[in-house]
């Protein structure tokens, strides 16, 4: 073990580790990037975290950085959970439920957490977290607070971001602060603080009251968008303020998250799920933007295209028999509703109503059995990221992208141009609901042409949403391989805007360099694994 190993096992209450195993194991996440980290922490609480990051500060005041990287169960696909120094992790020990609050409906948790189990615990008391990510099963709360992760519910429940309350955040230096929103008054003292914290509360709270306008180009006309910093909701009219909203999303880049407070939904089990089919993508486009108009919106809006069932069929002609309708459609559209039962009836007959004048075929499902055989169609995605040909795989280089819904048929369109003009069957899923969409088109990291092709697709892929009015980073965060995009997406006032937030909480860059910041095209190109795999997570099958 090296020097810096040996100094934080002796000042640590958990373990340090830096065997090779290890260390290759921590090496990838569940993107196509590779970067083996110099040793291992498994926090055993707070102080521990607080140490690792007093310890790499003071290296960092002597000119030495060593980066700090925070990590759950790895299922970044941005390369946000891999770094070269330092790896924090937190499920080992960091997974409890600190607190369940039935008068308050909040949940109180460790960032180690596993988010199907909370889910659980939370569903035996009648509550659920409804932006959980399609990896529930295999994903921590950290990660998805880290990623302000979202999934088939935000369309009618919002984003992580909505269901933070306040957080329990290590500052660079080891300083351990809470975040919630604070009054004018409140705020008047924290501004007054001799200390790093009062630092940061200073320097943005001048950054914001400068920068006005630059801070409103960050709201897009799209439902969803993780790329960059929300600085939007941190300073409000009535002049209270609240870092919340900034770290969510932040991606362990401004600070690292060691206890979270988060507001719970009632959950209703009983629910009402139609299957729509159409035959173009005008009366899909014109189908999503009325139901989202509706009174009482959806709780999911989840779409498949036609391609993805043809190839879905292909590998596996049973797995959707008697289910997948026939002839394959050009899309088809789940719809959910979970509301009171009188507010489902009412829902769904105007629902119907949309339908009857845009969709080519409708199923209406309220017994759980067969809303779940409806379910497999969407799951179904699984087959195809899941699925490989030696080294042929679906990648995450396009996943994740959100466009305004009534750009959805050129985002289509548009999406079948490009991947046909690099010779790439299209299939394409995703929360339509939100106008948020995943490709990963099969390719083989192993070669040389395939890795060029690859980011020849980044290139015309992100253009492509930017002109949309869309983000490039809708469900995950930018990482390593959206930051080199990131500049495009919002123009260089913005840009630098955002880089001088990063500076203010990181001014020696030791929280995960690289991430949002810091990454060339050249520096991502150098850290492509050709040997791509999900070996961390068959155990759930991936999902997306």
């Amino acid at each position: 073990m090296s020097k810096v190993a040996h100094y934080l096992q002796e000042h640590l209450i958990g373990e340090v580790m830096a065997s090779s195993d290890a260390r290759r194991y921590f090496s990838t996440d569940a993107s196509i990037l590779q970067s083996a980290p110099a040793l291992i922490v498994y926090p055993r609480n707070e102080n521990d975290v607080r140490k690792t990051a007093r310890f790499t500060w003071q290296l960092a005041e002597r000119g030495r950085v060593i980066p700090i990287t925070a990590r759950g169960s790895g299922t970044d696909q941005t390369g946000g959970a891999i770094g070269s120094g330092i790896m924090i992790v937190f499920p080992a020990h960091l997974n409890r439920i600190l607190e369940l609050d039935t008068k308050a409906h909040t949940v109180t948790v460790e960032p180690g957490i596993n988010y199907g189990k909370l889910q659980q615990a939370l569903m035996t008391h009648g509550r659920f977290l409804p932006p959980f990510p399609a990896s529930i099963e295999y994903s921590t709360v950290g990660g998805a607070i880290a990623n302000n992760a979202a999934g088939e519910k935000t369309v009618k429940y919002g984003d992580t971001r909505a269901f933070v309350k306040s957080l329990r955040v290590v500052l660079a230096n080891g300083e351990v602060i809470e975040t919630r929103r604070l009054s004018k008054r409140e705020l008047s003292k924290k501004l007054g603080l001799a200390t790093f914290e009062g630092e940061i509360y200073r320097s943005l709270d001048t950054l914001l009251e400068e920068n006005h306008e630059l801070v409103e180009r960050l709201q897009l006309v799209t439902n969803r968008n993780n790329a960059g910093y929300d600085l939007i909701d941190i300073k409000r009219r009535d002049g209270t303020f609240d870092l919340t909203p900034l770290i969510v999303g932040s991606q362990g880049t401004l600070g690292i998250v060691s206890e979270a407070v988060l507001s719970t939904e009632l959950h209703n089990p009983q629910t009402t799920l139609m299957l729509a089919t159409f035959d173009s993508l005008e009366q899909l486009q014109n189908a999503l933007i009325e139901l989202r108009d509706l009174a009482d919106s959806p709780s999911a809006m989840e779409l498949i295209d036609g391609e993805m069932l043809k190839q879905v069929h292909a590998l596996n002609p049973n797995q959707l028999k008697d289910v997948m309708p026939t002839p394959v459609p050009l899309a088809a559209l789940l719809v959910e509703f979970d509301s009171s039962e009188r507010h489902i009836k009412k829902a769904t007959r105007r629902a119907g109503r949309v339908f009857e004048k845009y969709a080519a075929s409708l199923q209406t499902a309220t017994e759980i059995e067969e809303q779940q055989s409806l379910w497999k169609i969407r799951q179904a995605s699984a087959a195809l990221i899941a699925h490989n040909e030696g080294l042929l795989h679906s990648v995450p280089v396009i996943d994740d992208a959100a466009v305004p819904l009534d750009q959805v048929r050129a985002y289509i369109e548009g999406a079948y141009k490009l991947l046909a003009a690099n010779n790439v069957k299209p299939a394409l899923w995703g929360h339509a609901g939100s106008g948020v969409f995943h490709v990963q088109p099969r390719l083989n990291l192993g070669q040389v042409g395939d890795r060029q092709k690859a980011f020849r697709l980044m290139d015309e892929y992100y253009k492509m949403v930017i002109v949309l009015g869309g983000s490039i980073s809708a469900e995950a965060g930018d990482g390593r391989l959206r930051a080199p995009y990131l500049e495009s997406q919002y123009g260089s006032e913005v840009y630098a805007l955002l880089q001088k937030v990063k500076q203010i909480f990181d001014p020696y860059g030791t929280l995960n360099p690289g991430v949002k910041f810091g990454s060339s095209l050249d520096d991502v190109k150098a850290i492509v694994r050709t040997d791509y795999a999900l070996n961390h997570f068959y155990d759930h099958l991936p999902r997306s």
